[in-house]
């Protein structure tokens, strides 16, 4: 007989040292925004109103530009489940986020509860509740899943630090910053985003 799980409807509820998996994160009724990390959980620090307007320029200009196109751009709350080894199955993922925004170009990818796999593009726009830990997690997360680019926008500072995929590794490029009005990502070289507009208050 299967032993009936705990409901989880508080973060106090998780021992933060032990490593769950997707299908625990299922059951989970927790009010709080949660992202696992190789099986370890990170609470996401609620965002601010700069926060959500870059994000809202950001996916408005990218949607636009996807119009038409076989690829769709999708904003946090929504699930990404990074399988390591191709092990889809829910007991067998143990890293899913919400990055801010993403792109993912593969419809194969996308089902009812979000995307498995690796987005073409992610873009994760820093708060101050963010950690180091959480961010070189997540870098570390991006990089072995396949992400082909990866954006961190930093408000604090006005610019976006910018990494693409190259023979598995990201590789850092030049630092957008807000004297930069025609910026495109190196997979959408057509896509045109206007940097001082996105900072602008």
């Amino acid at each position: 007989m299967e032993t009936p799980r705990l409901e989880i409807t508080r973060l106090d509820q998780l021992d933060r040292t032990q490593q769950y998996t997707y299908a625990d994160y299922l059951h989970w009724q927790i009010e709080d925004r949660l992202e696992l990390i190789r099986g370890y959980v990170f609470e996401m620090a609620s965002p601010n109103r700069r926060h959500q307007r870059i994000l809202g320029n950001l996916f408005v200009n990218t949607a636009n530009y996807l119009k038409g196109k076989t690829c769709e751009v999708y904003q946090a709350p929504f699930d990404v489940r990074l399988p390591r080894h191709n092990r889809k199955a829910d007991e067998k993922v143990f890293t899913v986020v919400q990055p801010d925004l993403c792109v993912i170009c593969d419809p194969e990818k996308l089902d009812d509860a979000g995307c498995i796999g690796a987005p073409d593009w992610v873009v994760e726009v820093l708060s101050k509740g963010n950690s180091k830990k959480e961010m070189k997690a997540k870098f570390a997360a991006y990089e072995e899943a396949g992400v082909r680019e990866y954006w961190v926008v930093q408000p604090e500072y006005s610019n976006v630090l910018v990494y693409a995929l190259e023979n598995g590794r990201f590789m850092a490029h030049p630092t957008l910053t807000d004297d930069d009005i025609a910026a495109t990502p190196t997979i959408f070289p057509e896509l045109t985003i206007n940097i001082a507009e996105l900072f602008a208050d």
